[in-house]
C-alpha cells in the first residue's frame, strides 16, 4: 500500500565543509506518530473503540504496519480476523495519523491482557525470564524445522536489502527489513524511522496476504537483533533471521528456545551464527 503521505522532505542546510560553507536543500526522512486503535463486538452486539498504541513512524505501509503489530502481539491470529483497516478521518486533527483496524465478529479483545504483555515485553527492568515466559503464554509455537540455507548465501544478503532502500538512499535515515527466499531471492522490502516499524511492515504484508507462517523465509534486518525484533519473527515462524548488527543476549535466549537460527554481524567477510546452525548447508 502507497502510504498518503509522503516518506520524505525537503529542508534548507547549511553545509559546512573544509573549502566553506554552502547554503543548500537536502532530504530528510518524515517522522510522524501512528496511533493504532482497536474497534471489536462484545458478547452483547455492542461495538468498542480502545487506543492501543502509538508508534513514531515513516508514512507509508500504515496498514501493514497495524497488521504485524497486531499480529506480533497476539491480539489477530489470521487474516479473516480483521474485518477492515481504515484512516480514521472525522473530527481527527491529522488525517492519517490515525488507523483502526475493526475485528470480525466474534474475534476476542482482551486490552488489560494486551497492557500486561506489552509490560513484560518491554525493555523497562523486567527479567529476561518473565519475558520468554510471556512469549510462551502468547500461545507461540518452537519454528519449524526443514528449511535449509546455503551458507554461503547470507553474506549476500544485506547488500541486497540495502540496494533496495529507496528512501535510505536519498537520506540516509531509516531502517531496513526484507524477507528472502531460500534461493537468496528478495520478496518484500520495507523501510521505517524504527527498526520494529520495518519489521512490522514486512511480515504485515505477509500477514495480509496470507504467507504466515513464514517457514521457508529469510527476514534480514539493516541494524542489531534486539528481543522485541526476534520476538516478532518467532510468532511469524520466521526460520532464519540475518542481521547486519549484533544481537542481545535476550535475543539470543528467545531465539534458542524457539528453535529459530540467530545470524549477526553478517558481512561480505562473513558472519557469527548464535543458534540454529543445523539450518546452513
Amino acid at each position: 500500500m502507497i502510504g498518503p503521505r509522503g516518506a520524505t522532505r525537503a529542508v534548507r542546510v547549511a553545509r559546512h565543509r573544509e573549502n566553506g560553507v554552502n547554503q543548500l536543500r537536502d532530504t530528510v526522512a518524515v517522522e510522524e506518530p501512528l496511533e493504532m486503535r482497536v474497534s471489536w463486538s462484545d458478547a452483547a452486539g455492542c461495538r468498542h473503540v480502545e487506543p492501543l498504541a502509538v508508534t513514531m513512524r515513516t508514512p507509508g505501509d500504515d496498514f501493514e504496519l497495524v497488521a504485524g503489530f497486531l499480529h506480533g502481539e497476539g491480539v489477530v491470529s489470521h487474516m479473516d480476523d480483521i474485518a477492515q483497516l481504515t484512516y480514521c478521518r472525522g473530527a481527527e486533527l491529522q488525517k492519517y495519523n490515525v488507523v483502526e483496524a475493526r475485528l470480525s465478529n466474534g474475534v476476542e479483545f482482551d486490552a488489560e491482557r494486551l497492557k500486561r504483555n506489552f509490560y513484560t515485553t518491554s525493555s523497562c527492568g523486567v527479567c529476561g525470564k518473565a519475558s520468554l515466559e510471556a512469549v510462551r503464554d502468547h500461545g507461540c509455537e518452537s519454528v519449524a524445522d526443514g528449511f535449509q540455507v546455503q551458507s554461503d548465501l547470507l553474506p549476500e544478503l544485506p547488500d541486497k536489502l540495502l540496494g533496495e532502500q529507496a528512501v535510505f538512499a536519498r537520506t540516509g535515515g531509516l531502517h531496513g527489513a526484507a524477507t528472502f527466499d531460500g534461493s537468496g531471492k528478495l520478496l518484500t522490502v520495507r523501510e521505517d524511522i524504527g527498526r520494529h516499524n520495518a519489521v512490522d511492515k514486512v511480515l504485515g504484508h505477509a500477514f495480509l496476504n496470507r504467507l504466515l507462517p513464514a517457514s521457508e523465509r529469510i527476514l534480514v534486518l539493516s541494524g542489531r537483533a534486539s528481543f522485541e525484533l526476534v520476538q516478532k519473527a518467532v510468532i511469524a515462524g520466521v526460520p532464519v533471521l540475518v542481521a547486519v548488527g549484533a544481537p542481545s543476549s535476550l535475543a539470543v535466549d528467545l531465539a534458542s528456545s524457539f528453535n529459530q537460527t540467530l545470524v549477526g554481524f553478517t558481512r561480505n567477510s562473513g558472519f557469527n551464527v548464535y543458534c540454529g546452525e543445523s539450518r546452513l548447508k
